[in-house]
């Protein structure tokens, strides 16, 4: 945790003197522009205690071979208002790649067999976890920006198969929480609330299985308070994207997501979930209280042991957890930290800081070239949730990104050179440095109150939901 804390002291003095840099700094130090574009999802219709979970397929998305650099989406209505959490609770979207058929007809577009999946480099099995990009209730204050000179390589014409081209598809699962019974049930998708005994395929449910994804599918319905009255409304996902046009001073990277419920086991030909196959992208946290009280101090730690098939530096990392979370740590085969993530609880009713939900996930930026995965080392995962009471369908993914070489280093002796005669040129550059140190000694006084803060009501739990 020492090493993470540190990280995140940093990252705050860095963020602020950041708004302070000339902006021709915005652009990456080859010349490449970034290039910046907003969209919207299909529509989707929500009322009091409904659910949303639908595939988008060949969503609006940049096109060519380029670098993405970040991505970021929300839930607004039609007048474009962002939707708080405690009236629509984003369980997650997905986005992910995938190569389509481009002499199919209209109607043979909609056939599965004519399209590629194009996942990332992660070790699930088939079909299971390969987004690209995606995040929940954290999606507002969660940091995905790629540091320069690394970028995500999307387009390249040597990776598209002949006779095919590069789509995206969008999965959201949204739940409409306004006067529903219990708000964080729902948010669970506990199965009583949704009067739910078999999944969306019509198969019975697990005797054991008290809820998770398989009780909150596409137009299931969590119970709504006697008498409430709520409109039904349009609601959209808006993304934007940021990218720059493929240059080759820009190291591409790969994109890795663990699961901490990885049970290693891989059965040969097979994909998707099921309780003897691999990935099982959720699990429950019972209380520890025998009788289901309530009670201060409690942890549920949950590890795994993860074999990475090629290594490289890594470059950012990230976790992926549920109300409740208090921490998910990736270690290396001697232990090493190579990321904690922490959550982000709000504190208040706006969104993007309601009150009780997660709204960010901490996120690490190690400096290039410093945390380094071998090839075949054997990683553990660990994913830490608050067990004073019992959460179903909670999650314990973590995302890195992952570079195969370093920027060309730069000895100590031409930094300082450079610096030299920058400062040289003009006195404004001396000032604006001795108020970057000043502000840079604040900002960091700032961080370890606000760490103070943070790292308090965590270790005394997460606040309840707003009712």
């Amino acid at each position: 945790m020492a090493h993470s804390s540190q990280g995140w002291l940093l990252s705050l003095p860095i963020l602020l003197l950041s708004f302070t840099l000339p902006s021709s700094l915005c652009h990456l130090e080859n010349g490449s522009k970034i290039k910046t574009a907003t969209f919207l999802s299909p529509n989707f219709v929500l009322g009091p205690g409904s659910v949303e979970n639908r595939w988008y397929y060949n969503i609006d998305f940049p096109r060519g071979h380029i670098f993405i650099k970040s991505f970021n989406a929300e839930i607004i209505d039609e007048a474009g208002n962002p939707i708080p959490l405690y009236e629509t609770y984003i369980h997650h979207w997905v986005v992910s790649r995938y190569y389509q058929r481009t002499n199919a007809s209209v109607a043979e577009n909609s056939r599965r067999p004519d399209r590629i999946p194009a996942g990332n480099s992660g070790i699930c099995q088939a079909h299971v976890l390969g987004q690209y990009f995606g995040l929940g209730s954290e999606t507002r204050k969660t940091d995905t920006h790629v540091p320069d000179p690394y970028g995500i390589e999307i387009g390249n014409p040597a990776e598209i198969p002949q006779g095919y081209e590069e789509r995206w598809v969008l999965n959201i699962h949204a739940i409409d929480t306004r006067g529903v019974q219990d708000r964080l049930g729902c948010t669970e998708c506990k199965c009583d609330l949704y009067n739910v005994t078999v999944d969306e395929y019509g198969d019975p449910l697990r005797p054991e299985y008290k809820g998770g994804l398989l009780c909150c599918y596409d137009r299931t319905q969590c119970k709504v308070k006697q008498g409430f009255q709520g409109a039904r409304r349009s609601l959209y996902l808006r993304y934007t994207v940021k990218w720059v046009d493929w240059d080759s001073t820009i190291i591409p990277v790969k994109i890795f997501i663990f699961d901490v419920t990885d049970t290693g086991k891989r059965l040969n030909g097979s994909s998707g979930i099921s309780p003897q196959n691999g990935c099982q992208i959720e699990y429950e946290v019972k209380s520890c209280n025998a009788a289901g009280v309530a009670v201060d101090g409690c942890t549920d730690v949950k590890r795994t042991s993860l074999t990475m098939p090629t290594g490289g530096y890594v470059i950012y990392g990230v976790a992926h957890q549920h109300t409740g979370g208090t921490s998910s740590t990736l270690y290396g085969q001697d232990g090493r930290v190579i990321c904690t993530s922490l959550p982000i609880y709000g504190e208040g009713k706006e969104a993007g800081n309601e009150a009780g939900y997660i709204v960010g996930m901490s996120t690490c930026y190690p400096k290039p070239g410093s945390v380094k995965i071998a090839d075949g080392e054997n990683l553990t995962l660990e994913s830490n949730y608050s067990s004073t009471q019992t959460h179903t369908g909670v999650m314990g993914l973590f995302y890195i990104l992952v570079a195969d070489q370093t920027p060309n280093p730069v000895t100590p002796l031409q930094t300082n050179h450079a610096h030299m005669q920058e400062y040289k040129k003009s006195p404004i550059h001396y000032s604006w440095g001795v108020a970057a140190v000043a502000l840079l000694g604040l900002a960091l006084t700032v961080a370890i109150t606000k760490r103070s803060q943070l790292r308090k009501r965590i270790e005394n739990g997460y606040e309840s939901i707003l009712p």
